[in-house]
């Protein structure tokens, strides 16, 4: 059975995954309206992904026993400057789940919850992926520029991204 701090701080982290996948349907909202498809397609799969981990989370807390409590969510922003801005924001977001992650993970260590810490780990790897794609977009639209043929081919190249979910061992 976990501690009442872990469960407590698990469902916190359920909440911040789920206000990335709020703010990355915001991010799809713009990207379309900008008419970035290939771009909105890649933050839909973000969205999936982001929502697959709550449930990581969520299925974890019930199968200890745990309960799971939902909080409030804040409302995303809307507006962005540029495509780069958005992922230069998205980028910036992993980073913030990644110091939330690795806290779970050092208040796992110390409550001596050591299935906590191994599903931690999958996601302290997760984290290292996520970092990566969105840094990699962020490089490809310093690269390219803010227009002409750049953006239109990265966005049709972002557009090819799908949605692999998570198995059930969580690889």
């Amino acid at each position: 059975m976990m501690s009442k701090k872990m469960q407590a701080a698990l469902n916190e982290q359920i909440k911040h995954e789920l206000e990335s996948a709020y703010l990355y349907y915001a991010m799809v909202a713009y990207l379309s309206d900008q008419g970035l498809d290939g771009m909105a397609q890649w933050m839909k799969v973000q969205t999936q992904e982001e929502l697959a981990h709550a449930a990581k989370l969520f299925d974890f807390i019930v199968e200890r026993n745990g309960r799971v409590e939902l909080e409030a969510l804040k409302k995303p922003q809307k507006e962005w400057d540029s495509p780069l801005s958005v992922f230069k924001d998205a980028y910036q977001h992993e980073q913030f789940i990644t110091r939330k992650i690795n806290d779970l993970y050092k208040l796992a260590q110390e409550e001596n919850d050591y299935p906590a810490a191994v599903l931690l780990q999958w996601f302290i790897n997760e984290q290292v992926e996520e970092e990566a794609a969105a840094l990699k977009v962020v490089e490809d639209l310093e690269r390219v520029g803010g227009t002409g043929h750049g953006i239109f081919m990265l966005d049709r190249e972002l557009g090819a991204r799908t949605f692999t979910p998570p198995t059930a061992e969580g690889e």
